[in-house]
């Protein structure tokens, strides 16, 4: 793993939210996963190890209008995703951000109502500009559609992509290994989050 800038490095946290990962999740597979691998404490823990060094952190989530105005429909996915028995209405429990993770004042949360991405059809990409950011870790869910998108399309923009392969997840758990063994670390530095958590207390405040 290359060296980088805490200050010109930004932590991201990947639809960490209720309704997704947590306990009334609208995909219960995915959340049993991401709390029984201990995905969600890692992310944590690397979320307070960050704002300890001068990381800065963003929070993004996925949501959508109750009228659905502005959703995408043009996948099987997203039509199944209008028909589960949680949805991820705006303003609802279910797009706040998931135990044991915290939203702290110094964190941006970025929404997004359509698409696979938080680097697509945001101002994800204008935020991290007009912070100084150079480097990205990408943390979170899933590792099957959302976090490669977010990877491929970082990179795409010249971001330097960090991921810490215990702090995504997906279903079957296998398919994360194969994820980031054929297609992240091609194009992304894999490191743990132990490793990144132990740069980072060497750098600023221990978490």
């Amino acid at each position: 793993m290359p060296e980088f800038d805490p200050a010109a490095t930004a932590l991201l946290t990947v639809e960490c939210q209720n309704g997704v990962v947590g306990e009334e999740s609208a995909l219960p597979e995915l959340a049993k996963e991401a709390r029984d691998s201990g995905m969600l404490d890692r992310v944590a823990a690397l979320v307070a190890a960050a704002r300890g060094a001068g990381v800065q952190v963003v929070h993004a989530v996925a949501e959508r209008r109750p009228d659905g105005l502005g959703a995408n429909t043009n996948a099987r996915l997203f039509r199944a995703a209008g028909r589960l028995p949680v949805r991820q209405l705006t303003g609802s429990r279910a797009v706040e951000i998931a135990a044991p993770l915290a939203v702290d004042a110094r964190d941006l949360v970025v929404r997004r109502l359509h698409g696979l991405s938080p680097m697509a059809g945001t101002d994800l990409d204008a935020l991290l500009r007009n912070l100084g950011v150079r480097t990205l870790v990408v943390t979170g869910v899933s590792s099957n559609i959302a976090i490669p998108n977010t990877v491929f399309d970082a990179v795409n923009l010249g971001y330097e992509v960090v991921v810490p392969a215990d702090a995504i997840a997906g279903v079957p758990a296998s398919c994360t290994a194969e994820v980031i063994r054929n297609s992240l670390a091609l194009v992304a530095s894999v490191t743990t989050a132990e490793a990144l958590i132990t740069r980072w207390a060497a750098r600023g405040c221990p978490p």
